[in-house]
């Protein structure tokens, strides 16, 4: 054990009980470079979790690094609240280029504290506000932060049970998750009755439900199984929200800037909504959060919503920086092609192992779903979450120089989220690593036969 492991044994005793990556990462990881990070033995990785999404061009992107040095030398201002600075006016102009057209024209930009859970109780403040409504509609399987508004409106029950103090009034609507479908029915009728359930919500009057301030979804579910909602379902919810004058903010903390091969996750539905909320990798790897809305909701006053890092000068440059990047010609073409080479090479393993029950995704968002193929079905008929095999897969893929994170109903999914610059040649080799772990633990053989005494743990 070198020093610095020594190091990072002694004070992680000190650590919170909370932390979480660093349980399956218990490595001191030293430097990065785009797609691979290497730890204090000089062992390579090849990062699959990218700060959560937060790192779009990778680590020490010298687009970004440039621009931050370049910016630290200036002598201009590290932090200004909501000010006006040079740096700031860069990233508004860039951030409006790379807004959907149709919203930006109309659009009004909140800076928030630079978290998106932060953004996520700005958006429910300010909806709350422009309505005069107090019920809001969300998803189940939904994350939107772990603050209290944000952590209210989340699907995950864990973080939840040990607190109370949430707001008031959170309905929770069906997702259309066609895998585990919250009806028992295949993806279409799934999808068809997810939105006849949201209609018959906000039109009965007898829903037990007071007209919402707002709707909130992910147009891909994150935390909640890496689950793409399709754009023919986006379109009736955008329908079904405009005509019941229910706001439609979406999420794109995760899902936003490139990350599913179109600069933001809905766009691929043709559809305007009435709000997007952005964090993450809008910062270029930086702590940055803002929501946009149309301006006709800009109804709050002054000092309604405010966070003493919301000018956060160094985020505001490099977040300009990955904006400029990945505006460029060739940008989000390179994603959706190094993805769909990546989600061939999953999709080619779900045909050899019986443990995975699905491959789905969009870009560079892409989940794996475990299964015990032999484990008891529940009630629907579907195969059990295998998360006993996703804990140990994580820990197999480290061996290998992969670092990958679940997510989804317990913890079974493995959630594939590297940065926006990776290569088709990276793509195969993080195929290779998943498979070469994959196979030391299950490895490829019928649904029919027994689990490998491997998974006996």
């Amino acid at each position: 054990m070198d020093a610095l492991e020594t190091r990072r044994a002694q004070w992680a005793e000190r650590e919170s009980n909370a932390r979480t990556y660093a349980r399956g990462i218990d490595r001191v990881i030293s430097r990065g470079e785009l797609a691979r990070v290497y730890d204090s033995a000089g062992r390579e990785y090849l990062d699959c979790l990218a700060c959560a999404g937060a790192l779009p061009l990778g680590h020490n992107h010298p687009f970004i690094q440039e621009r931050v040095a370049a910016y630290l030398n200036s002598g201009q201002l590290q932090q200004a609240l909501d000010i006006a600075t040079p740096a700031k006016l860069d990233f508004i102009e860039q951030l409006f280029q790379a807004l959907p057209a149709a919203f930006a024209e109309r659009a009004k930009v909140q800076f928030c504290g630079p978290s998106g859970s932060d953004a996520v109780e700005a958006a429910l403040k300010l909806f709350k506000t422009a309505t005069g409504r107090r019920s809001v509609l969300a998803f189940q399987g939904a994350y939107h932060g772990m603050t209290m508004g944000s952590l209210g409106m989340m699907g995950n029950l864990g973080p939840k049970q040990a607190v109370n103090g949430y707001p008031a009034e959170i309905q929770f609507l069906p997702f259309p998750y066609a895998y585990r479908s919250p009806f028992g029915a295949d993806a279409a009728e799934t999808e068809r009755l997810s939105l006849a359930y949201l209609e018959n919500l906000l039109s009965d009057p007898e829903s037990g439900v007071t007209k919402p301030a707002m709707l909130l979804v992910e147009p891909i579910q994150g935390e909640g199984g890496c689950i793409p909602a399709s754009a023919e379902w986006l379109r009736g919810l955008r329908e079904i929200t405009a005509r019941h004058d229910v706001p439609l903010v979406v999420d794109e903390v995760q899902s936003g800037f490139g990350r599913s091969g179109d600069m933001f996750a809905h766009e691929w539905a043709g559809i305007v909504p009435d709000a997007i909320i952005m964090s993450k990798a809008v910062g270029g790897g930086y702590p940055l959060a803002l929501i946009a809305y149309h301006e006709k909701y800009d109804r709050w006053t002054p000092g309604a919503h405010a966070g003493t890092f919301r000018g956060n000068q160094i985020a505001l440059v490099s977040g300009a920086a990955a904006l400029e990047y990945l505006r460029r010609p060739g940008s989000l073409e390179q994603v959706r092609a190094v993805g769909q080479r990546l989600r061939q090479r999953l999709q080619a393993l779900h045909s050899r192992y019986a443990c995975i029950g699905e491959v789905r995704g969009r870009g560079l968002m892409l989940g794996v779903e475990l299964i015990d193929p032999n484990g008891q079905p529940d009630a629907m008929g579907r195969p059990p979450a295998n998360s006993e095999l996703a804990k140990a897969l994580k820990r197999a893929c480290l061996e290998r120089g992969l670092i990958l994170e679940s997510g989804g109903r317990h913890g079974a999914v493995m959630r594939f989220l590297p940065p926006l610059i990776l290569t088709l040649e990276d793509a195969d080799l993080i195929a290779q690593r998943f498979e070469a772990a994959l196979d030391s633990l299950w490895p490829a053989a019928p649904a029919t036969q027994p689990a490998p005494a491997a998974m006996a743990l």
